[in-house]
């Protein structure tokens, strides 16, 4: 697969931004043509989420994706004439997309789109728990981007999933970068694996609302948020923190939005079901809030959408203050806004360093103090967080993989975008004024296909079990005048020339 798609790449890497945009267009539209009937299988595999949210979340990462970088350029060369630099782009090559089970199509759908975007193969590897929707979606959008023009292999899917296999994977050389989004575990793997990667950290949000919120608005963005794909994006609110003053007006508020507020004995074996060993019951992620409810011994109404528990100290011993994935929101009171940031700023040392937060308030100075003192990327104010740090309620980059940078671990501190897949080889000129500078003017060395790309050349290229004899698809009397192949012909005479060259030193 790799092999297939290495070469795939390097003939892709030859395409112009119009033949470019054609493909991507392609894919958005097939994803998007398929987002329901995905959803629901993503739910039936899985047993997570909703299926109309992640209707939602596959639109959102089809067409979505493209209409939101509509205009955007990572093929074409850029020209700065005032600083006398010209800059062409060089896509990292072979991709190898590690997809979760909470947000499978999804993220399948985003990062297959953002890799044709930039112009690289890439390699799909889903979570076990979900390969059955995600190796079908995958098929679907590598089904399109052939048929538009891409290079045969240039989106592929491992079918049976393993640790062994996808540890090879990553460990191999023909690997070029990993966008790896899962749990710590794999995020971890990837980083050791010796290839370049590109991951994510966990996260664990607070949501902080102070005395000047807009109370009825807050608390209906919050339980929406919560009961969002029942909570299976890692942007969900995990704690929330309110001010005093307003905690009574805000538990009426969330009750009429939705949520079933517990008391105390209720906390307590919600608790005692869902960390049982100290560790969250994973049971219980992405499921509906009735089912969590009476799987503990509890009873609400069918038509809860949120859970919430309070608890008294945001510490590491309360298990209610950590990550929980599912519609159960822990709650606790500050004194003013300044306790209030505090406790925020205890959530995140729990879990979730680097990811995001969010604030319900009218007040500039919070909100600034808020940004500035709680150590996350990302902080969504007045908009739920799993819709807002995920870019799809704010204007932040739509994402379905959420950097954590320097303080969460990982390699990135932004959503994910197609600039992350791309870099820029830089022509610089003589900085002297005396020096003149070329025109660059029109000139790109990538150019639209000559005619259909051939398939991958080799015999082991099999379907459904069955060695498959590579077709034609031009007479073989006119390769020799296509330029494409005439190019490769030089680099592969080149490549030969320079290891000899090696040999003889030797």
């Amino acid at each position: 697969m790799l092999e297939r798609a290495r070469w795939a790449a390097a003939a892709y890497a030859d395409y112009d931004a119009a033949a470019v945009n054609n493909i991507v267009n392609a894919v958005a539209e097939a994803g998007y043509a398929e987002a329901e009937r995905f959803a629901a299988e993503a739910v039936a595999e899985t047993g997570m989420g909703v299926v109309a949210d992640k209707v939602t979340k596959n639109r959102a990462c089809s067409r979505g994706i493209v209409d939101y970088y509509r205009g955007e350029d990572y093929v074409s060369p850029r020209i700065d004439e005032a600083r006398k630099i010209v800059e062409l782009p060089r896509p990292a090559g072979v991709v190898l997309a590690l997809t979760p089970t909470t947000n499978p199509v999804a993220t399948v759908y985003f990062k297959v789109i953002l890799a044709l975007m930039t112009r690289n193969a890439v390699v799909v590897a889903p979570h076990p728990r979900a390969k059955q929707c995600s190796v079908e979606a995958a098929r679907v959008l590598a089904e399109a981007a052939v048929a538009a023009g891409a290079p045969d292999g240039i989106v592929q899917v491992v079918d049976e999933p393993s640790i062994p296999l996808v540890q090879a994977l990553m460990a191999d050389e023909r690997t070029d970068v990993i966008v790896a989004t899962g749990g710590t575990g794999v995020v971890r793997a990837a980083y050791s694996s010796g290839n370049p990667a590109l991951g994510v950290g966990p996260g664990n949000v607070p949501v902080f609302v102070d005395a000047s919120a807009d109370i009825n608005a807050a608390a209906k963005r919050i339980v929406d948020s919560k009961a969002f794909d029942n909570s299976v994006l890692c942007t969900n609110e995990s704690v929330l923190i309110v001010e005093e003053a307003v905690a009574d007006k805000l538990r009426s508020a969330l009750t009429r939005a939705g949520a079933h507020i517990l008391d105390e004995d209720g906390a307590r074996r919600l608790r005692a079901y869902m960390f049982a060993d100290g560790h969250l019951n994973t049971d219980v992620v992405g499921r509906d809030a009735a089912w969590i409810a009476g799987q503990a011994g509890l009873r609400v109404t069918p038509k809860t959408r949120v859970l919430i528990a309070p608890f008294d100290d945001v510490i590491t011993e309360e298990m209610l203050a950590h990550e929980k994935l599912s519609p159960v929101l822990g709650m606790t009171t500050a004194a003013d806004a300044a306790r209030g940031i505090r406790a925020a700023r205890a959530v995140v040392r729990i879990g979730g360093a680097g990811h995001s937060a969010a604030i319900h308030s009218e007040n500039p100075s919070v909100i600034t103090d808020f940004a500035a003192q709680v150590p996350v990327l990302r902080v969504s104010v007045n908009v739920g967080n799993s819709t807002g740090s995920s870019g799809l309620d704010t204007n932040l980059a739509p994402s379905m993989t959420i950097g954590t940078g320097f303080v969460g671990r990982s390699s990135i501190g932004e959503n994910l975008q197609p600039q992350n897949l791309v870099n820029w080889a830089r022509v610089a000129y003589n900085s002297d004024a005396g020096v003149p500078m070329g025109n660059f003017a029109g000139i790109n060395p990538w150019h639209s296909p000559a005619g259909p790309v051939p398939e991958y050349p080799r015999a082991s290229n099999d379907r459904d079990g069955v060695p498959v004899t590579p077709r034609r698809s031009y007479p073989a009397a006119n390769r020799s005048s296509d330029p494409g192949l005439d190019t490769l012909r030089a680099e592969l005479r080149a490549l030969v020339v320079e290891e000899l060259a090696q040999l003889i030193k030797r």
